[in-house]
């Protein structure tokens, strides 16, 4: 089976809807998402998102905030980029419906958060990525140009060499889709095809991110060609609720912003011994003090104290964390929180230009997938939103600027069961799934050595090759595309690690403390390269 349509955009969070909305007023747009579009890594984000709005905040604080985060291995074309649209797209969500709090006197209750000079972080609350998902959707719904897919997953992009007559140009046609609820595989040809699928918090076995995260448009750009860049950089959140029927539930940096203090299970705050702005500190210091810590005192967890703040304001200003803690048993206005890190964003993914592009006429990667080289060595509290805003908008402007030509004329291949048969031996799929997510914590955490990376390398080479065996043998499943992924985001992370010789940012590597006099901006992994 197979249809067509001039844009394709793979992914429902805020980059995708975005696009989608600006791009459905001159062309048909798909979008494919794996469970319902709403269901997405921009729904949790709880903390908000950075913009300047107000003096004395300004742009070149801004600026300097990311950089220094990043520890400097930012683009500065792309922070200055990314920091100026604010504003002005900030309006667009305004005008979408999006409401942000505001205090008494009707002005923005901006917050701050870790690595921030000032307050600038806009929020509803501690739900803010799930009042702009539920706007744009909403829009998003409301255009008739837009047809969502929902409950299909990408199996592949489809590429040159599944033409019927070979093309001398590495170009990108569109996707092979899986029906989730059918099996059936459909052939989706497209002018645009664009990578909006978030990041790959899964690959690891303590997350913030939800069961979604698996890193397929990753996966799938870099089996197509695409470089692949900076993975070793995975922010992992200082703290999440420990508690096991929490799942790792995200305690919002912005609790920090409002005065919470971290303390160790003696009540001792420590994070001043770590860093010079305390518990404002950016997040991987936070999080590589936290797991010393641990680690040092055989510790479970350390907590978070916001004992000292009134139960009125815990109660408006974070409501769904205060509801949340409650319902495990954690009253925050009497007592201090257990928390830890878990693994929370991707700072690298498929490289991309100012524009969006990737090396792969035709294909464009947006959000949490792609590397602009915004965040650097690691993400700066609430950039994220912001820049799968900007990004959505520069290609938007791309595609509008210079329409692609048509290519649903191209014969391309439909999708070839071959000898692949209905697999009866779905535990092959559970026991290396977990055994993909235990090797990332244990190998490649927060702090790192040549010798875990190595062990971690070998063990995924075998099962990379397991995966491989089994896929082409049975009938793809959504479990079977999402091992086959993860498998793969874990392997370039790996490699990422052991290409980075040097400890900076998210990348700590005990075996090389300090970084490099000139450290590499981009750290990238291509196939066949």
């Amino acid at each position: 089976m197979s249809t067509s349509s001039d844009i394709l955009i793979i992914g429902s969070g805020i980059s995708g809807l975005s696009l989608a909305i600006k791009l459905a007023n001159e062309h048909n747009v798909f979008v494919v998402t794996k469970r319902e579009a709403m269901e997405s890594n921009t729904r949790y984000a709880q903390g908000g998102i950075a913009s300047v709005m107000t003096h004395p905040d300004n742009f070149d604080a801004h600026i300097q905030d990311t950089l220094e985060a990043g520890s400097h291995l930012c683009d500065p074309k792309v922070v200055e980029q990314v920091v100026c649209s604010g504003p002005a797209l900030i309006q667009e969500l305004l005008q979408a419906g999006v409401k942000f709090a505001k205090t008494d006197d009707d002005h923005f209750d901006l917050g701050r958060e870790g690595g921030h000079s000032e307050r600038r972080v806009l929020h509803a609350m501690d739900l803010t990525g799930f009042e702009i998902e539920k706007k744009l959707l909403r829009k998003a719904r409301k255009n008739p140009r837009i047809h969502f897919l929902e409950h299909h997953i990408a199996i592949d992009l489809i590429s040159d060499r599944h033409l019927k007559k070979s093309a001398k140009n590495k170009l990108i046609y569109g996707a092979y889709i899986l029906d989730k609820n059918t099996g059936k595989i459909l052939t989706l040809r497209a002018d645009v095809t664009v990578l909006a699928t978030g990041g790959a918090g899964k690959t690891y076995l303590y997350t913030s991110n939800p069961d979604i995260a698996t890193g397929d448009g990753i996966a799938m750009a870099y089996r197509a060609g695409c470089e692949i860049a900076n993975l070793e950089f995975v922010q992992f959140h200082p703290t999440c609720l420990h508690d096991p029927r929490a799942k790792s539930f995200l305690i919002s940096e912005a609790m920090r912003g409002e005065g919470g203090t971290l303390r160790l299970m003696n009540g001792k705050a420590f994070m001043k011994d770590y860093h010079k702005m305390g518990d404002l500190a950016p997040r991987d210091h936070v999080a590589r003090a936290i797991d010393f810590e641990l680690k040092k005192r055989g510790d479970r967890f350390v907590t978070l104290d916001m004992t000292h703040l009134d139960r009125t304001f815990l109660k408006e200003r974070f409501p769904t964390i205060y509801k949340t803690c409650r319902r495990y048993g954690f009253d925050m206005a009497k007592e201090a929180i257990p928390v830890v890190p878990a693994a929370h964003y991707f700072c690298g993914g498929v490289r991309v230009n100012l524009k969006g592009q990737t090396a792969l006429e035709n294909l464009y990667a947006i959000g949490e997938v792609s590397c602009t080289g915004l965040h650097g060595a690691n993400r700066l509290a609430s950039n994220s939103l912001l820049e799968g805003l900007v990004y959505a908008d520069k290609v938007a402007k791309d595609i509008l600027k210079s329409p692609p030509t048509s290519k649903k004329d191209v014969k391309v291949r439909d999708w070839d069961p071959g000898k692949a048969i209905d697999s009866d031996e779905a535990v092959v799929i559970i026991q290396n799934w977990d055994e993909v997510r235990r090797m990332m914590w244990n190998y490649v955490g927060i702090v790192r050595s040549t010798k875990r990376l190595l062990r971690a390398k070998r063990r995924v080479d075998v099962l990379l090759e397991e995966i491989k065996e089994y896929y082409w043998d049975f009938t793809p499943t959504a479990d079977l595309l999402e091992l086959r992924n993860l498998a793969r985001v874990a392997d370039l992370t790996i490699r990422c690690a052991l290409q980075r010789k040097e400890s900076i940012g998210l990348n700590h590597n005990i075996d090389y403390p300090e970084p490099k006099a000139k450290s590499k901006r981009f750290n990238v992994i291509r196939k066949f390269s």
